[in-house]
């Protein structure tokens, strides 16, 4: 991200729903210029809960650039 940017991430439902906790509001913005970001929402980083469960990726970029992602546990 630029000085000012930020990226924060949504998780939602294959339709387009998002799941709670996991909310645009729930996101912690990421800043600065690195490879090993993580995502974190007010309740932790934790995507345990989803594992198994199709889900769609919403990404939200503010003067920034996204070049790949990965989950781990």
């Amino acid at each position: 991200t630029s000085a000012a940017g930020s990226l924060k991430v949504e998780i939602q439902n294959p339709d387009s729903t998002p799941i709670a906790g996991y909310t645009l509001a729930d996101a912690n913005d990421l800043f600065g210029d690195t490879v090993a970001g993580k995502a974190h929402w007010k309740q932790g980083s934790t995507v345990a809960s989803l594992s198994g469960k199709p889900i769609r990726l919403r990404f939200v970029l503010k003067d920034a650039d996204l070049y790949s992602f990965q989950f781990t546990s």
